[in-house]
């Protein structure tokens, strides 16, 4: 589909398709987000993606938020309206329909087994996440040794994560980080 031909059509489109992939949320659709957003269809370039992305991880709300940034980017506020509603309408609706049909199975093994499945997908797909925005906004061989650095360190301790982004906080406002 042609995003010059009706912008809000292929916003509408393109986000409804992605809900129903988005295991774990609409953090683990980032990669396909960028991929859409910035080589696709070039509605923002790598650091717009990256400042919406942040912008959206820093307002108060769901992480869904991203997908009202990159649709009000294209299309104004009705074009942030319809990526909402697609991003969250058909998920929505499978979820209700899955809920029900596992409810009816609540004694057979296999809903245990899907649902152990999903964990590992959904865990490859916010790593893919994380790649996609380091690989968008580290510039620097400083930023790039940070992002490694915090990830080993959250994946060997229990520190709490916002410990991590104060420390990269303050390297960034102190210069230390470019």
């Amino acid at each position: 589909m042609n995003s010059d031909s009706n912008p809000v059509l292929t916003l509408a489109w393109t986000f409804a398709a992605m809900s129903l992939f988005a295991v774990g949320g609409a953090n683990s659709a980032i990669p396909e987000m960028h991929r859409v957003a910035v080589d696709v269809n070039h509605w923002l370039s790598d650091q717009q993606f990256t400042d919406v992305y942040a912008i959206a991880q820093l307002s108060p709300g769901p992480n869904v938020l991203i997908v009202t940034l990159i649709g009000y980017s294209v299309a104004g506020l009705l074009g942030a309206l319809v990526a909402t509603v697609a991003m969250c309408v058909p998920t929505a609706v499978l979820a209700l329909i899955v809920s029900r049909f596992l409810t009816r199975a609540s004694q057979a093994r296999w809903p245990g087994i899907v649902q152990a499945a999903l964990v590992p997908l959904s865990i490859g797909l916010m790593g893919a996440s994380g790649f996609i925005l380091a690989r968008t906004s580290d510039r620097t061989v400083v930023a790039v040794l940070v992002t490694v650095g915090a990830a080993m360190l959250a994946s060997v301790t229990r520190l709490n994560p916002l410990w991590m982004l104060l420390a990269g906080g303050c390297a960034g406002f102190a210069g230390l980080i470019g």
